[in-house]
């Protein structure tokens, strides 16, 4: 189906929002872009050309400042009051909501899910720590997101490498999926036993079939 943008005023700023609408939808999936990036990123635009296909509906969300044309993030929360403000417009087909993002994005979805009543959280590249600095942990944010939450991690991501991750506990239950030679945007080196083409697959792969279990 042909995709279509919108712009949603938000306290922060004009936020926009691309529709990558399924036929026969059964959940929205919401993501938004890392603090280094916009949706162009490639995990975003896999995700966008995969999953309508399985009947879920990606909607593509750029923050107040990136639309503005600045290339320094505005601060956590600002980019959680946007959030916030643009939720009813991704509310409106009827559907669950699935909070998504990758790096920065991630931490918004995870920060703000509960409050928004998401049904679940994507955390695409999920920035644990300050690359060297794994004392400056951010666990809290995923653990307590209070959400069905699925992490995809680059297995060479320095904002954090799968294996640092905590183990999920009872009450803050997520899943983990670890994209093999990935970096923080998921690129593999050329030599790399996995290809650029099959570290994708994996990523939609493993959000299609989570999300459908959501989706029911």
């Amino acid at each position: 189906m042909t995709t279509r943008t919108e712009s949603v005023d938000t306290p922060a700023g004009e936020a926009r929002v691309t529709w990558h609408p399924a036929r026969r939808a059964r959940l929205v999936l919401a993501v938004g872009h890392g603090a280094g990036g916009g949706v162009e990123a490639r995990d975003l635009q896999a995700l966008a050309a995969a999953l309508p296909a399985r009947g879920i509906t990606v909607a593509l969300v750029e923050q107040p400042w990136r639309v503005a044309g600045k290339k320094v993030a505005a601060a956590p929360k600002v980019l959680d009051e946007g959030w916030r403000a643009l939720w009813p417009r991704l509310t409106e087909p009827g559907l669950p909501v699935v909070a998504g993002g990758r790096s920065a994005g991630a931490r918004v979805a995870c920060r703000t899910a509960a409050e928004l009543d998401a049904a679940g959280v994507l955390a695409l590249a999920f920035p644990l720590h300050p690359p060297g600095r794994p004392e400056k942990s951010r666990a809290a944010e995923l653990t307590g997101a209070g959400r069905p939450t699925l992490v995809v991690q680059g297995a060479r991501d320095p904002f954090g490498h799968p294996a640092e991750f905590p183990p999920p506990g009872p009450g803050d239950p997520y899943e983990l999926v670890e994209v093999a030679y990935g970096d923080h945007g998921f690129a593999v080196p050329k030599r790399a036993e996995t290809t650029q083409e099959e570290a994708l697959a994996v990523i939609t792969g493993a959000a299609a079939r989570w999300l459908e279990r959501l989706a029911g």
